[in-house]
């Protein structure tokens, strides 16, 4: 099996080399880039299999360099997960609409790093990209949860709920990805089309009435600060 190779796109040279140091302990090829516009001559190249992008670059900021990526039907792929500063919600959005799998914020943790890349790199290899066939049943946490698309069903425990239309796709959306985080307007997007204008607060009501309904279960919808939401890394989907 070829060795992982990670891109690092870091103009801090010590923060460049921790990354470095803990990606090669934990058996993953890296390398590293100080700029936006080398990361994409780089990545033009030889394509990594994730890339871990810094949004604060010398020339061609983060954001930038993820649309740039996530346009381009060779590198759309490509997982990437971003570095910020704190206090740079705005920043983190911005990015998750554009495509990044997940943040990490600094200064951060290395064990929380990988465990985000790791985590990432796992869902990109599960059947169907880390997401589920639309006809699929979904089975997250043992079994306590149980999504029934093709029949518009959802089990907790073994229990039928009626949930609405509109929390029904909320939650299969969620779902799909555990771990990942997904901003309000990918909500709204998802579950009622990219033209429809809701605001986020409408958002937050239907979180709130489907976490009553989950009951016990209402712990695996996660509130992500100034982002969004996303359902519990340990409800893995199950075969």
């Amino acid at each position: 099996m070829a060795e992982t190779d990670v891109l690092i796109v870091e103009d801090e040279p010590e923060i460049a080399e921790l990354i470095a140091f803990h990606v090669r302990r934990e058996g993953f090829a890296a390398r590293h880039v100080a700029s936006g516009r080398a990361a994409l001559d780089r990545i033009r190249d030889d394509i990594p299999d994730l890339v871990i992008l810094d949004l604060m670059l010398p020339d061609l900021d983060g954001l930038e360099v993820c649309r740039r990526l996530k346009q381009r039907a060779e590198t759309r792929h490509v997982p990437i997960v971003m570095v910020t500063a704190k206090g740079e919600e705005s920043d983190i959005v911005a990015g998750i609409e554009l495509g990044a799998e997940d943040y990490v914020t600094k200064p951060f943790s290395p064990k929380v790093l990988m465990a985000r890349i790791k985590n990432v790199l796992r869902r990109r290899d599960e059947p169907g990209g880390g997401g589920a066939d639309a006809e699929g049943k979904l089975q997250l946490s043992g079994g306590a949860l149980v999504i029934d698309p093709a029949r518009h069903v959802v089990r907790v425990n073994g229990e039928h709920i009626e949930l609405t239309l509109t929390e029904f796709g909320l939650l299969l959306f969620l779902a799909q990805r555990p771990g990942f985080v997904r901003t309000r307007d990918q909500i709204i997007s998802a579950v009622h089309g990219k033209s429809t204008v809701l605001s986020s607060r409408t958002v937050d009501v239907h979180i709130t009435a489907l976490r009553r309904k989950l009951g016990e279960l209402a712990g695996m919808i996660e509130t992500v600060r100034g982002v969004g939401y996303r359902l519990a890394e340990h409800a893995t989907i199950e075969e």
